[in-house]
């Protein structure tokens, strides 16, 4: 390592959590690398926090199944490689913590300090969390836990790093994975393109994006799509109000009608110019927004987020668009419905998301023994500058909840996709 400190933190822990997202080994391996560069112990913890949450009920934690000790020799060729090397899960200890006065009740709280044990039990100086927002609320709350904790207590500090192949991050401008992920789905378009071109077809594909449309409009704009919306795009006439039937507060929903209309207006203005195919790209988090009679019945994980996969959002668009284009023109015209995304999580990584993933990974050791810092997130800017950014300034202080990261509607990279969208089919 360039700068060599007295280091006061001999055993620290990594924990990845969420979806997976290509880049994710560099992020690991080189943070691992930093503190080994060190003579530090490092512990992966493996699958997120679903064996932490169980720790007093399943007993103490096992190396080689519930966590593994890095080594040089574990890292070679580890910080391009693909997957995630210790696992990920989607348990979350903190889902019954939704205010600082939640952190008091020990009923509330039970699983975080569980979670705090298990780690205590390692005998850990900082935790590496990297994940997604719903991770970072995680994160912030084992911090807020550990701050109500006696004076005499054992503490850790708690340095988190952004993952989201979504790219809807607030404090950070591109997230790990997101450049690799919307390659892999602009290829599958492009290929869904020839195809489409030879049948006389059009493809409804429905990418990742559950909050914001970063990746529906990236992969749209470098497949070459025909049309991309996503939720952003769901304002003005698109847009309604219904009653949630479940908690009987108004929602936002989207007029299915236009929305499909707009579609159909795209297919006839292409046949005008002799092109009877296309490629149209939704955003998986469109299925939020629909009427709640489609909702019916689909389940939710511990986030509260509703199971979009059950959905089927592209199918289900795909058939009431053939209906409206055939209403309209009188034509048959056939539009298959695809469901894209899970390709794209642990695909090769490029050498920008191993870059990024990497300054991530050290910049958790910068944060940790340099700066000596404890709840914030890693972030990145510029020539890959790092920025360590309080969790106070990502989470709401009273509901302890994060604000996604829109596509700004009439900004240059929303235009972007419009622009293309008007001259590649004119």
């Amino acid at each position: 390592m360039p700068d060599h400190h007295t280091l006061d933190i001999k055993r620290v822990a990594i924990l990845f959590a969420g979806g997976p997202a290509p880049a994710a080994n560099a992020v690991i391996s080189t943070a691992a690398f930093s503190f080994l560069e060190e003579g530090s112990q490092v512990f992966g913890i493996k699958h997120g926090y679903s064996r932490l949450a169980d720790y007093t009920a399943a007993g103490p934690l096992q190396e080689g199944v519930d966590y593994l000790r890095f080594t040089h020799e574990s890292l070679t060729h580890a910080r391009s490689s693909r997957g995630i090397m210790i696992g990920t899960a989607r348990t979350n200890p903190g889902k019954h913590v939704s205010s600082p006065e939640h952190l008091k009740d020990p009923e509330l709280v039970a699983p975080l300090r569980r979670v705090y044990e298990g780690l205590c039990s390692l005998e850990i100086d900082a935790l590496i969390s990297i994940g997604g927002d719903d991770t970072l609320k995680t994160a912030n709350k084992l911090k807020m836990f550990q701050d109500n904790l006696p004076g005499d207590a054992r503490r850790f500090p708690v340095i988190h790093l952004p993952k989201t192949i979504d790219n809807d991050y607030s404090g950070i401008d591109f997230t790990f994975g997101f450049f690799t992920a919307v390659e892999t789905l602009a290829e599958e378009i492009r290929n869904l393109n020839y195809d489409a071109a030879a049948g006389k077809a059009y493809f409804l594909c429905e990418a990742m994006g559950r909050s914001a449309g970063w990746l529906a409009y990236g992969a749209a704009i470098a497949g070459e799509g025909s049309l991309v919306m996503s939720v952003e795009d769901i304002a003005g006439d698109l847009a309604a109000e219904e009653v949630d039937p479940e908690t009987g507060k108004p929602r936002k929903i989207m007029v299915l009608d236009k929305v499909i209309d707009k579609m159909v207006d795209m297919m006839v203005a292409r046949e005008r110019e002799g092109r009877e195919y296309g490629t149209i790209v939704v955003a998986e988090g469109l299925a939020e927004f629909l009427p709640a009679k489609y909702l019916e019945g689909v389940s939710r994980d511990d986030h509260g987020h509703i199971n979009i996969s059950a959905i089927n959002l592209g199918a289900l668009l795909s058939g009431l668009l053939a209906k409206a284009y055939t209403a309209r023109t009188g034509k048959a015209r056939k539009v298959n419905g695809l469901q894209l995304g899970y390709e794209a999580r642990c695909a090769p990584p490029h050498a920008y998301d191993v870059m990024l993933g990497s300054q991530l990974g050290v910049g958790a050791y910068r944060a940790l023994v340099e700066e000596k810092l404890n709840g914030v997130m890693v972030s990145v800017s510029g020539q890959l500058d790092l920025h360590y950014v309080p969790f106070n300034k990502l989470v709401d202080p009273q509901t302890l909840v994060t604000k996604v990261r829109f596509i700004e509607p009439g900004s240059d990279f929303h235009r972007l996709a419009r622009f293309l969208e008007t001259c590649t089919d004119s």
